[in-house]
């Protein structure tokens, strides 16, 4: 009989397979569980790949993307968080944990011989009533505009506060809710440019409108432009020299070699003529601009700005209202860009070119000073969260408390549900309950809190009538949202959750 397998492959069938991606996913869950809440660790994560750069974070969906995984199972729950943090941006490490208790509770039903199908069943029961009960406590501010960026300074506050950035967190919120309000309820965040900037401290970061373009204006060139005309262009600007791989000019004499340069040297001469026939003030380019064109270009006062990386560019083109533009020939088919001011700015000792008045008035730039890159690269990825999740409560502003009290809501709901329901569904049900009780108990763990003891007062609480309380990590007790709260639970108080969607990993707020 042929072989089908290979020498060194491994054949698991039914239990052992079953088996082998539980534990799969039940370490991928435990990896990122001392990461989650106020109190979460940060991982250090250093790459296999040339330089071996070091990145230290404790955002659960970066430090998914950087592992290297076998397991299909472990892979799954990858992907959630990955869809997670494209969809909303903060929530990463929750939905994995939550995924991962609940293969927990699957395995131990498993293994009390219940059929997998009576199990997904229950949970779906289970889901349904968990979002049912959120949606039933749901709370709305969007018609008292002072109410309601109270709650999303709480939003961005509980966002940062598992992050670098909470210890400035008030500061960053702040900056978050401003840049997300000039958006005008878009979720479209290419237009809230973030700028990393060594240096100083990281209260030293600030928020400004426009456009800052990490480039310096060049000698000769006008420092300043008012009612600026730009064409963003991606196009070679350097002498235009026979550009075929290996191809080679043979010449008999000196003069020869004389007439090719001055030969080059009008070709670029008519294209700069082609670009100035566009009636532009400022031409920003891709690629290198030697110094010739240059030239050409400071003698008529068009400031030209050579290597803009790519991504600055593309953003410049959607802030201004401009299109990039690859060949000249047809200047009323060409979409210029427009601002009010082009200035040479400093931030720390550097010099940046700064576009304010811009065409999509929602543009601004966030600049992010501090220590070091490691620190830099973490607060612009906490940052990232804050904005995504703002945009999103701006979209829709239903909000909840935060602090286990989702968690604590929901597995109410669900044990109820699990004892009205006969058969053997309901140890499924009640499994969900006690997976979503996880999420309070590791936030308590994370924190060096007796999570046992912390939780069971929690229950008895929530067995009353209206109750607000969650975890308060900084007391290490209960907390109870007051009435001067709007509705938030005040302190840092674990979980986060913004209605049904998921909100944060972490503390403070809804």
């Amino acid at each position: 009989m042929e072989r089908v397998l290979k020498d060194d492959a491994i054949d698991e069938k039914g239990e052992r397979a079953r088996m082998a991606s539980f534990v799969g996913a039940m370490a991928i869950a435990d990896l990122v569980k001392t990461t989650l809440g106020p109190k979460g660790m940060d991982k250090i994560l250093q790459s296999t790949g040339r330089g071996r750069s070091v990145t230290v974070t404790n955002d659960g969906a970066t430090i998914l993307k950087s592992l290297h995984i076998d397991s299909p199972a472990a892979k799954v729950l990858v992907d959630i968080s990955k869809v997670q943090d494209d969809e909303v941006g903060d929530g990463t490490t929750s939905v994995v944990v939550l995924a991962g208790e609940l293969l927990r509770e699957a395995e131990k039903l498993v293994n009390m011989k219940i059929h997998p199908m009576t199990i997904i069943a229950g949970f779906r029961m289970a889901a349904d009533c968990a979002r049912n009960a959120l949606l039933q406590r749901t709370m709305d501010n969007k018609e008292n505009t002072d109410k309601f960026r109270a709650d999303l300074m709480n939003i961005a506050m509980t966002t940062l506060s598992s992050k670098i950035l909470s210890q400035d967190k008030e500061y960053f919120a702040e900056l978050a809710v401003d840049a997300v309000l000039r958006l005008k309820g878009s979720t479209n965040l290419e237009a809230i440019q973030i700028l990393k900037k060594p240096g100083g401290s990281l209260r030293d970061s600030f928020l400004d409108e426009g456009f800052i373009l990490d480039k310096k204006i060049g000698i000769g060139q006008p420092k300043r432009i008012e009612n600026a005309k730009i064409l963003v262009a991606n196009t070679a600007m350097d002498t235009d020299k026979v550009k075929i791989y290996g191809a080679r000019v043979r010449v008999d004499s000196m003069s020869k070699v004389a007439d090719i340069e001055a030969a080059e040297k009008q070709k670029m001469r008519e294209k700069v003529q082609k670009i100035i026939a566009h009636g532009i003030n400022c031409f920003v380019n891709r690629q290198l601009i030697y110094n010739f064109p240059e030239e050409l270009f400071a003698d008529v006062g068009i400031l030209a700005i050579e290597h803009a990386d790519f991504e600055g560019i593309e953003r410049l083109a959607l802030v201004t209202g401009g299109e990039i533009a690859s060949t000249f020939d047809n200047p009323e088919s060409v979409k210029l860009g427009h601002c009010k001011v082009i200035e040479e700015i400093m931030i720390g000792e550097d010099r940046l070119i700064h576009f304010s008045g811009v065409k999509m008035g929602q543009a601004c730039s966030i600049v992010l000073r501090g220590a070091s890159e490691h620190v830099l690269d973490e607060a612009e990825r906490s940052l990232h969260d804050a904005l995504c999740v703002l945009s999103q409560t701006v979209n829709d502003t239903r909000v909840l408390f935060g602090g286990g009290w989702p968690e604590m809501v929901m597995a109410k709901e669900v044990d109820e549900l699990a004892r009205k329901t006969p058969g053997k569904k309901s140890h499924a049900i009640d499994a969900f309950s006690r997976a979503l009780q996880a999420i309070p108990t590791t936030i308590a763990d994370n924190a060096g809190l007796d999570s046992a003891e912390l939780i069971s007062q929690l229950r008895a609480e929530h067995h009353k009538e209206n109750c607000t309380a969650g975890i308060d990590v900084i007391t290490g007790s209960r907390r109870h949202a007051e009435a001067g709260d709007s509705g938030v639970v005040q302190g840092e108080a674990g979980h986060s959750s913004v209605c049904d969607r998921g909100g944060g990993d972490d503390p403070q707020g809804r």
